[in-house]
Parts: structure tokens; sequence; C-alpha cells
């Protein structure tokens, strides 16, 4: 046992008793508390006070400092505690807590979310340390407290009271074990750093330290003794190899856990209080009522005592050293000192004096030390069998201490491997680690390692370079140099063998990088440098800079030109890995090497990394364009678009100033930002334009109503719009600037009835919508707001207050766009107010939204439509994001509506089957008449003027008449009922058209055929093919001043009788003609003049007509009006089959003026020629004109 009087350094300057220290984290400094009621922050290194802390008013009696180094708490003999910033400045964090009634100990949690205090007040509190409030109830002890230490999970808090140990989680606060402990008072405690052993110490009573197994909390072996005084502090080292206590007679005690052994003892001239160790544990700091600091050495040898002649040793002096170790022996011929020489001899290769040493040595005494020096002599000198001999007496001397006999195997393997012998080496070094004492393999790990580099530096010397790599590697990567406290625990291997472990740490790290370079496995060396280079200190990089430059210098070349082969092939992993090793590796990396590496990481996605490589390519060249032209990219892909826009300014001025023109002509291929700007304005103002978008819509985001400028001036201030702006700069892509002004300015669109009072433009301008008073058409307003905008929309339109109604000129554009606005919604959402929730199918089908006029086009112009019920949730919680994708709701809505459900999903506007499109309509109603016609434009594709107060049948009369005048569509006329002031061709009421157009019966194409043949020797070839050339040239009927000029087949009719009917309102007449079967005709007007017959003939301006509308689908034409029968007679005679058969007729009466007007009927008329084969001469055909 060695016994130290003399310390390595004091820290003097407080001014009372030192009674509590600590070392931080980060190894640079500790903090010390005393009497004299402050704490004191030195520096480590240099001794010196950083900080004098004022705080306390009493004495402070205990210190703690968190894990992390963040927090310092202290507390004083009154029971206050005052906690302070960790970090350099050392301030007040609070002010002081009276967290007890006198004297504390106090103790930080592993995490340092919690504060433990105890004190002699009998209880233990915990304490938030973001708050600093008390956490639940004190814990009551049932004696004072002396201590109180966390385990180094966390789980458990120890309490050392006067009368036990009692061991508590601190989690739960419930009791987890409690025993006597000393004899006496237990004053002290720690735990071990695996948290296996729980360590306490007594007073003067029982001045020992008692050892706990933590899962038994029974005692381990029996205390340790050597105090004779009460124990104050107890603490372990981070190896958890060693103990330190201190007590009050005047002296530490360095113990060893494994066998509880003393090791040492340091001598104070005053009673010691406090004591701990160095962050890396080769230090010991303890202090007391000499009112300092001292530190101590932890003595760590098995060879050589701590001596200047070891001091040499370790420096690698050994001429120093020899030379003390020869006065030593020229003055007490000491055979320790002939067996050190002996070593010293053998690291400077003096084999045959190291063996004259060792010999000498073993004569005067033999020994552990001497048969060590001489194995080792013996194996320098190539004599293997001696020197195993040699190493096999040296155990005879280490008292079969299994520690001690494992440390002499390995100097033998050393050894062996040294002369030469790797195999005996390795296998002797395998056995010793799977037979390592107390399982610590670190020595038999570091030994491997150390032979390995060996074997590398012989493969690097012989040109076998992925051998060497190997060797190296597998040395790193042993862990064997991390530790550290490597170079503390295996000193006596540096004593034997000149061991600088440091140097070796970067030796072979360094002969790697070499070994991969030669290699030619560039990836491998450079990440084996990087390794390094963030591994060690500025020292050492000071210390290896040479090698660094000409290992970079070699390696950048070969790096740059493989990253621009694997840029131009796309691999951007490996050009940016490739590029980073180079950049890496130079000194002062060119500006582009950081352009191409940008690239890459630009194609990668990594634009943060691309920036920082842009933004050192500015700095490097400040004139190029480049580095701002990456520097934009990277910015636009960041999201970051102001400054990527303020990026490609720099760049644009650039390449105006570049003093080349080759350079200046790459400004053309670019735009300046207001260039930009111009190209997406044009956009925007087609997209908005009134065919496409409405006027004005509902900022679903804030609730304000905004026109066409506020919906441009809220893009503008987006990020959409910095991106476009950002992205057409480099490049125009026209269908990308369409599809995100198209999704930006995209809106929603609202079906539903209106009820009561809806609010109107003037209700909602300059207002908040969601800030109005809920009530009535406001709430449904802001529902559908809401709605709008949860389903990711930003604008909302409804005809409620989205157009001014006081504007004729906006109101006649809103109307005639509508179907449009409808159709180019990204949604329409439709509404049913008298629809409750839960409702079962069917109830769609009963709304009064399905009895509106306007809401035809509201559900057929739309892509996407979905249907909501009173309360906004969606109908039958159908979550189809399109419920025209919905089976049930369009099965449902065809049903309600009778609308072919194909056509409501696609449907298309346009003239085509106009008198079925008329029947969808003809059950709906309107609030204003005019709206019933105004309600179809949008469905017939037709721009017509919107007129309230022109009546109903004037606005229906204008769309029907330009339905036959644009597509020449005579279906419209087939309807029953009373006729319109517009033209008596047109029905008064769209009610007209609620019945089924007139079903008439039709051939198949076999009897078809079967009456050609008949008619083929019948009817004349010239007579046929005349009818049909007549028919074919007929213009298309055409309107004009409301009048209607109609191409039919006129049949005269000759006889008129009337029936006498019950019906007093109607009139129900037999007709003749010549050639056509008689009829009968019902109707609300009375024939003029009446009867007639072909004795008594009306006047020939009286004359009424019943008329075949011609219709060019009787040709059996194609849309490209080619005949489906290229053979000309049989065309013909198919056609005079057609006129054959049944037809729906127009009964017209002949007015004064030459013109003609419809009679109307309540009943269809339905005419049949008697004799096909007569139909060629028999057809009068005109065009008339009628009224």
């Amino acid at each position: 046992m060695s016994e130290l009087t003399i310390p390595l350094r004091e820290f003097k300057g407080h001014e009372g008793w030192v009674r509590a220290v600590a070392v931080f984290p980060d190894k640079r400094r500790i903090v010390t508390t005393s009497d004299d009621k402050t704490l004191r922050l030195w520096d480590l290194r240099t001794g010196v006070v950083l900080k004098k802390m004022r705080g306390h008013r009493r004495e402070v009696m205990e210190l703690a400092v968190s894990r992390d180094g963040q927090l310092i708490a202290s507390g004083d003999y009154d029971g206050e505690v005052v906690v302070w910033y960790g970090l350099e400045t050392g301030e007040l964090l609070t002010q002081s807590i009276k967290a007890h009634s006198n004297w504390v100990s106090l103790d930080f949690s592993p995490d340092g979310t919690v504060l433990a205090t105890g004190s002699w007040d009998n209880t233990t509190k915990l304490w938030n340390t973001k708050t600093w409030e008390q956490q639940g109830n004190p814990i009551e002890c049932g004696s004072q407290v002396n201590c109180v230490r966390y385990s180094p999970s966390g789980e458990l808090l120890a309490t050392a009271t006067f009368n036990n140990i009692q061991i508590y989680n601190p989690g739960t606060r419930t009791w987890v074990a409690s025993f006597k402990g000393h004899t006496s008072y237990n004053i002290s405690l720690t735990w071990t750093p695996d948290g296996t052993r729980l360590l306490t110490g007594g007073d003067n009573s029982d001045p020992t330290v008692r050892e706990w197994d933590t899962t038994t909390w029974q005692q381990v072996g029996n205390p340790w003794t050597g105090h004779t005084s009460t124990i104050s502090a107890i603490a372990v080292n981070p190896a958890g190899t060693f103990v330190a206590s201190s007590s009050d007679v005047q002296h530490v005690c360095l113990w060893q856990l494994s066998d509880r052994r003393t090791v040492a003892t340091f001598k104070h001239t005053s009673p010691t209080i406090c004591v701990t160790f160095s962050v890396d544990g080769s230090h010991i700091l303890s202090g007391g009522q000499d009112k300092m600091i001292s530190e101590w050495a932890v003595p760590n040898s098995k060879i050589l005592a701590i001596t200047t002649a070891r001091s040499a040793c370790m420096n690698g002096d050994l001429s120093t050293a020899e030379g003390l170790l020869t006065q030593d022996i020229n003055a007490n011929n000491s055979y320790t000192s002939y067996a050190h020489r002996s070593f010293v001899m053998a690291r400077k290769h003096d084999w045959d004096h190291a063996l004259l040493d060792a010999i000498e040595s073993i004569s005067i005494q033999p020994s552990l030390t001497g048969y060590i020096s001489k194995g080792i002599a013996l194996c320098g000198k190539g004599r293997i069998l001696e020197a195993r001999a040699a190493f096999d007496v040296a155990s005879m001397y280490t008292d079969q201490d299994s520690e001690t006999i494992h440390f002499l195997l390995l100097i033998k393997a050393i050894a062996l491997f040294n002369s030469d012998q790797h195999n005996e080496a390795n296998l002797l070094l395998k056995e010793l680690t799977t037979g390592c004492p107390n399982a610590d393999t670190r020595a038999c790990h570091l030994v491997e390692a150390y032979l390995l580099v060996q074997l590398g530096l012989k493969a690097l010397d012989g040109m076998r370079y992925d051998e060497a790599a190997n060797h190296f590697t597998t040395a790193i990567n042993s862990g064997a140099f991390s530790s550290t406290f490597t170079h503390q625990i295996y000193e006596d291997l540096v004593v034997l063998f000149g061991w600088d472990l440091d140097s070796l740490w970067q030796k072979v790290h360094q002969k790697r990088c070499d070994a991969l370079l030669w290699a030619g496995r560039f990836p491998d060396a450079i990440n084996s440098y990087r390794c390094m280079m963030d591994n060690i200190d500025e020292t050492m990089k000071d210390s290896c800079l040479e090698w660094s430059n000409a290992f970079t210098e070699k390696c950048s070349a070969p790096f740059l030109t493989s990253g621009d082969t694997a840029l131009a092939a796309s691999k951007f992993d490996r050009a940016i890995d490739l590029y980073s090793a180079a950049i890496n590796l130079l000194t002062s990396p060119s500006d582009a090497a950081f352009a191409k590496r940008s690239k890459a990481k630009l194609e990668k996605t990594l634009w943060d990394d691309a920036l920082l490589d842009a933004q050192r390519v500015t700095e490097l060249n400040p004139s190029s364009h480049i580095g701002y032209n990456l520097k934009h990219a990277a910015l636009h892909g960041a999201g970051r678009y102001d400054e990527a826009i303020q990026a490609f300014r720099i760049m644009l001025s650039k390449l105006d100033n570049a003093p080349d023109t080759e350079t200046r002509r790459l400004r053309d291929q670019y735009l300046s930002p207001s260039e930009a700007d111009r190209i997406i304005r044009t956009v925007i103002y087609d997209q908005l334009d009134t065919a496409r978008a409405p006027l004005r819509v509902l900022n679903t985001t804030n609730g304000l109503l905004c026109d066409r400028d506020a919906q441009i001036s809220t893009f503008k201030a987006s990020i959409q719009y910095r991106e476009l702006v950002s992205s057409t700069i480099t490049h125009i892509q026209m269908k990308r600037i369409k599809d995100v002004v198209m999704t930006y300015f995209q809106y929603v669109m609202l079906s539903h009835r209106w009820e009561g009072k809806e609010p109107l433009l003037q209700d909602i301008q300059g207002n908040v919508v969601y800030e109005l008073d809920p009530v009535g058409g406001i709430k449904k307003l802001q529902s559908f707001c809401k709605t709008a905008r949860d389903l990711g929309y930003r604008w909302a339109w409804s005809d409620t207050c989205c157009i001014d109604k006081n504007n004729d000129v906006e109101l006649q554009a809103s109307i005639k766009s509508m179907f449009i606005w409808y159709h180019h919604s990204v949604l329409t959402v439709v509404y049913l107010s008298d629809v409750p929730p839960l409702s079962k199918s069917g109830a769609l089908a009963k709304s009064a939204w399905n009895t509106r006029g306007w809401t035809v086009q509201e559900f057929l112009a739309p892509k996407i439509i979905l249907f909501y019920q009173k309360n906004w949730t969606l109908y039958l919680n159908d979550r189809t994001p399109n419920h025209k994708d919905s089976f049930t709701i369009m099965q449902e809505l065809e049903y309600a509506t009778g609308i072919d459900r194909r056509a409501i999903v696609a449907f298309r506007p346009g003239m085509r089957g106009a008198r079925e499109k008329l029947r969808w309509a003809s059950t709906r109603i309107t609030t204003l008449q005019e709206d019933i016609a105004y309600s179809l434009f949008g469905i017939f594709g037709v721009r017509l003027r919107v007129d309230y107060g022109e009546k109903k049948q004037n606005a229906f009369g204008r769309l029907l008449q330009e339905i036959v005048a644009q597509s020449g569509d005579i279906t419209a006329l087939d309807w029953i009922g009373k006729p319109s002031e517009f033209n008596s061709c047109f029905p008064a009421d769209i009610t007209s058209y609620e019945a089924p157009p007139c079903k008439l019966p039709s051939l198949s194409e076999n009897e078809i055929q079967s009456l050609v043949s008949s008619l083929r020797d019948v009817v004349t070839l010239e007579s046929a093919l005349e009818l049909y050339q007549t028919l074919d040239s007929l213009s298309a009927p055409r309107f004009a001043h409301r009048r209607l000029h109609l191409p039919c087949i006129v049949f005269p009719i000759t006889e008129a009788r009337r029936k006498v009917e019950r019906d007093q309102d109607t009139n129900m007449y037999e007709l003749k003609s010549d050639g056509l079967c008689d009829l009968q005709v019902t109707t609300a007007d009375r024939l003029i003049p009446f009867p007639f017959s072909p004795a008594r003939p009306p006047p020939a301006w009286q004359t009424i007509l019943l008329v075949l509308p011609w219709s060019r689908h009787l040709l059996e034409l194609h849309d490209n009006y080619e005949p489906v029968y290229s053979d000309s007679h049989s065309r013909a005679l198919r056609l005079i089959v057609r006129l054959g058969q049944p037809f729906s007729g127009l009964l017209l009466a002949r007015l004064r003026d030459g013109e003609f007007e419809r009679i109307a009927s309540d009943r269809d008329i339905v005419a049949q020629v008697k004799d096909m084969t007569s139909v060629d001469n028999m057809m009068d055909i005109r065009t008339l004109e009628i009224l």
C-alpha cells in the first residue's frame, strides 16, 4: 500500500472549511462549497477561480451537479437550497428555496428532471427542476437524513439516516427496502456505476465502509476497515474499480473494489470532509478543514511504482530512466532496480544488457519482476524455449493472484509476438480472453488490437494493401483504443513495451487510410480519413498536418474525376460521396467542386445541403453566376421562394455584367421576375374570364367576399405564386402555370333552395362571414364555407351573395354564365335543408330542392357533386368522393327526375335531344316566371338576353325559337296543351312537355325490306327518286321575327265534322283528307268555317291543313350525311315505306294574310296514308310560315 503526503496540486481560495466538491462532465471545471457561505467555480486545468458564487446566508454544506452539467444545486446549514446555471456563467437560476428547516443533503436524478433533498428534519423531498415546485408530499424517514443518492438508473433513491438505510422508488414514492446499516449512525453512501452495489459509511462508533448487494440488500463480505473516525464521504471511480473515502482523521483511503483492499492513503494536514474522482478516474480531489482541495494521482501499476524512473519510461525518456535506476543500483544494489533497468534496456533493444540485468536481479532475489524481465530479454534474443521457462517460473511469484497471473500471461503473449511467434501469441490471447478474471477482457482486446496493428504494418511493407487495411480495420473496430481509461489502466504495457496508445490510435488510422488509398478503395479511404479527423483534437490534427496534406493531395483528383463520371451517369449518391471525399480532403477546395456537389445534391432534393454548397461557390467565386443559379435552385426546392427570386436577380446581374460575350448570351434563356409575372397574369385573366369563373367568390380562409382583383392580390401574396414565379424565370412551362393557376383559383359552388331571408351581396360585402350572426341564410352560408374549407378549397360561390342583383349587366352575365361556372367548379355542394340527419334512401327524391327550376343545371353541369343533409353531413353517410359515382344516389336521382343517370353523370350541354331535356324541366317551378326559361339557357348551350318582366311565354318562346333556329330540331313542336302567344307552334307552358313524345309504331328491318320489295314493281324509279330528291333539297326549319318557316308535307283537310262531347270546353272533330285515313282531333279551339266538305268547301284563305313536319332522319342519313344504302332506288323506296307509316301531324289554319297558325290539340294527332303505293304521287311538299 502506498501512502502519499504531497498532492499534485492544491486549489486554494476558500476562507472556511471546504464542505463539498464536484467535477463537471466537460472535464474542464470543478465546483466547491465552503463554510465561507460561497461556491467557487474552478478551471481544472489551470487551477484558477472562474467565479465566486454568492447566494447563501449560512455555511454551504452540500453540492450536486446534474449529469449533463447544466445545473448546480447547493444546500446550506439552514435547509435553504439555491440552484445555479451550470454553464460557464455560474449565474443564479433561482432565489433561495426554503427546502428544509436545517442541514440538507441533495442529489439530481440521472435525467436531471428531479432534485432530491434530505435533511435532519427527518424528511426527504423531491423537486421538479422545470418549475422548482415540490412534487407531492415529503417522504417521512423517521430519523435525521444525512445523505441522499439516486441509483445510476434513477429507479431507486437511497437515504442514509441516523437509524438505518432506506431505499425508495422515487417514481411511486413507495418504500422498497430498509436495513440497519452500521452499528451506530449511517453518515454517507454511494452507488457503484453498474448499480449492483451500495456502499455506506459509518460514524466514530463504526468507522467502516460496508458493501450491500442491491438485489437482496444483504451485506457482501466483511466491513472494510482502515478508518478510525467518521466516514464523511464515499466516491467510486467511473470504471467501478476503485473506491475513495474521506474521514475526520486527516486522510483519504483508496480501496480496490474487487477485493476491498486498501491501495493507497492520501494524507491531509486537517480532517477531510469531501472526496470525488476526476471524470477519467485518474485523479482524486479531496478537501476539508484545510480550506482547500487537494488533487492526487491514482496509483495504477503492477510493475513499476510511482517513481521518477516510471515517469521517464512513460514519457519515453529512456536515458533518464536508465540513469536513475543505475543510481539506485549503485546506492542500494536493489533487485527491483536491476529488473526495472532490464525493462529499459529491452525498450532500447539492448538485449544483452537487458538479459544481464535480469539475471542479476534474480541472483539477488528471485521475483516476479525479475523473471518477467528475463523472459522479455530472452524473447528479444530469440531464445524462445528459455523465455517460456522464465515466464513459467515468474508465475510462482504471483501469490496465486488471478489478476496478476492474467497480466503476466499478457506480457508473455506480447513478448512472444514480438519474437515472431504469432500463432502461439494469438492462441494464448484467445485462451486468456475466455478465462479472464472478473470478466474484464479489455486488456486482452487491447493487446489483440496492438498485435493486429503490427501485422498490418508488415503487410503494408509487403505491399499487401487490402490485407493491411483489413488488419487495421479489425484493430480499430475492436474498440480497444476507444476507452477513456485505456491509457490509465494499462500503463504497465506502456512502461514495458513503449506503447504510446494515443500515437498508436493515430498511427493505425493513418496507416489504414494509406492502405485503402493504395488499394484503390477511394470511398473507403476517405471515410476512414473522415472518421479519424472527426475523432481527434486540434493538437493531434496539428501533429498530423503534414501527413494529412499529402494524403488529401493523393486522394482528391481521383475522387473529382470519378464524381464527374457518376454525375453524368445520374448516380447522384455516389457523386455526392465522391465530391464530398475530395472536398473534405482538400485544404482549399475549388468553387467548381462545391458547384458539382451542389448539383448532385439538388438532384437528390437535399435542398439545405445544396444551398450550403452554393453559398460556398458564391464566396469562392463572387463574380460567377453559377453559385447564384445553384442558390436559386436550392432555395426554390426548400420552399424559400422570396430568397430564391432574389438570388436569381443577382444571377441575372452577374450574367449582364459578365466580361465575355458567351456568358452574357446565357442571359437570353432566362426571364426576369417581372416578365414571369406578366405571363402568369395572362393565364390568371384567362382562368378568371367570366365564361369560366364567377365574378365574385368567398374566401373560405378568412370569410371575406372577393372580386377578381382581390382574388389576384391574394394569389400574389401566396406561396404558390412565389413558387410559380421562381420556377417560371428559369423555364416557361405553360401547362404547369395553367395547372397551378387553375388549382389555386378552383372554387366550390352551392346548389340549394332559397328559404326565408337569404344574405345578399350588400349584407356580406366588407364583413367576415364567420363573424356574422349565425341565423337563417347566414348560418347556411357559414356552414357552406366551412365545408368547402375543410375539404381543402379556398374559394366558394353562392348565388345569394356573390351576384350584385342591382347591377343589370352583372346579373345578365351571371345568368348567362352560371351553367359554365357550375361545370368548371371543382365541386358542387348540394344542400338539402329539408333532409334530416340519418335519413334513408328516398329522402333526396322527396326534397323540395328537386322541384326547383334552377337546380336542374346545378346537378347536370358539375363534374363532381356532393349531397349534404340538414346538419351538413353527407347524405346517406356516403363517403364516395363524387356522388356522381355513387350508384345508390344516382339511381335515386334518376328515379326522382326521370333523367337517365348516364346523362346526369356525363351531361353535355347542347341542342341534341331537345324534347327530352324540356321534359326534364317540365315539372319544375321557379319564383320568377321568366326563370323557367333562363334556367335552361346553359343546358341548351345558348346565350340569350335576360329581361325580367318579359313574361314567361316570351322568355320560353325565345328559348325554343333559338333551339329550332340553331339546330333545326323540331321535336320541340311535339307537345299537347295550349299554344304560346310567342308562336302557336310552341306551348304556353313548359308543363306541356311533361307527357312523353308521341310514340308511333316502328317497323323492323325485315318488314321494311319486305315492303320495299313489294313496291319495286309498283312505284316507278323516276317518281320515287324525284320525291327523294325533292325532300333531300328542303332547307332546315328557321325562325325570323317569331315566325317559323317550317318545311313539311301538306295534307289539306277536305271535310270537317264536329262530334257532340259532354265536355263543353273541348271540341272533337272528325277530319278527312284525300289519301289519308280519317282521323279525330280534340281541341279547345273552334274550327272556322264549320262545317265544310268537298260539296261545301271553305274560302281559300281559311284553309285547314294537316302537315307532317319534315325531318331529315327519314332519309336515313348519318351525321356526315352519307346515305346508309348506296343503291338510289332502294333509298327512295325505303323513304316511301317510312312515309307510309303512321305519323304525328300538326293541324294548321290559314290566316287572312297567308300565314298559318297552329291549332293546339289536347291529344296527339296521329295520321296515316291510305295507300303506300300512291305516296309518291300524293305528296304536297311546302315550306309554311307559321305565326
